[in-house]
């Protein structure tokens, strides 16, 4: 009898065990991703994201390390995440093509939203806002406006969103990796006449000592976003949680003052162009 008592035991005790292995775990880590599962990453564990690594203050290299803007706002989206950040380069005018190709999971290189990019990406919404500017050397007076460059030599970083743009103010384009190297080039006599780019780079460039200036107002609004591979579109959506979070608990402003001693969301779009 003793030992029928026994194995009655065991037996209620083993249906305790396989029903809590069958209960799934509360998630008491507070982190997005372990609260929406586990993603298709090329690192488990970590978040690879990619820049090209010479777009300063936004992310470049120093002593080794990749740093500015972009990797501070990829990093603390890591850490909603629960993964570990990767930070990675890539060239520009082949970053999308390194995401599509699974080198890393995301974009996070102040790549602009554009309908015709949104044909190989999904992306996430803005993570900050920029205006396209014209800028001129310094002692150039002669520039006063965007039909002035007509027949002129412009300088774009191949494959960025002021390479079309430039297409209709003049047929002589020079095409560069980096917007700051163009930006330097313009400061050389004879050899370029204007270089179009973000106006928060160009503004950082004049504050840095070089010899340059803008042309008028920004041409438009360009909406720099992460992008993530379509088949992986639960990352894209987890990445967006932790952004209104990071933008929630103050952790974005901290960030963006830390760069640009400003809320690079904090822009009136009211009349503005966006790009698409």
């Amino acid at each position: 009898m003793a030992k029928l008592r026994l194995g009655i035991l065991l037996l209620v005790a083993s249906v305790f065990m396989l029903a809590a292995c069958g209960e799934k775990k509360e998630d008491t880590s507070g982190n997005i991703g372990a609260k929406d599962g586990e993603f298709e990453l090329v690192k488990k564990g970590s978040l690879t994201f990619a820049a090209s690594g010479v777009y300063k203050p936004f992310n470049f290299e120093e002593k080794g390390e990749l740093t500015g803007f972009d990797v501070e706002i990829g990093k603390a989206i890591a850490e909603k995440l629960g993964l570990e950040p990767n930070p990675v380069t890539n060239p520009f005018e082949t970053i999308m093509q390194g995401l599509v190709g699974k080198k890393y999971d995301a974009i996070i290189g102040s790549m602009a939203f554009t309908k015709k990019r949104a044909e190989q990406a999904n992306f996430t919404k803005p993570y900050y806002y920029s205006g396209g500017m014209i800028f001129v050397a310094e002692d150039n007076d002669e520039i006063k406006k965007p039909e002035d460059l007509d027949g002129l030599k412009i300088g774009v970083v191949s494959q960025s969103t002021y390479e079309e743009p430039a297409k209709t103010l003049s047929d002589n384009i020079q095409y560069y990796s980096s917007d700051v190297v163009a930006l330097k080039d313009l400061t050389v006599k004879g050899r370029l006449d204007a270089v179009i780019t973000a106006d928060i780079v160009g503004f950082e460039a004049i504050d840095s000592g070089f010899k340059i200036k803008e042309v008028g107002k920004p041409l438009w609004v360009e909406q720099p976003s992460i992008a993530v591979r379509k088949e992986n579109d639960a990352l894209r959506e987890a990445i967006d949680k932790a952004l209104a979070e990071i933008i929630e608990d103050g952790t974005y402003d901290k960030i963006s003052k830390k760069w640009f001693d400003r809320n690079l969301l904090d822009l009136d779009l009211e009349g503005v162009e966006l790009l698409e």
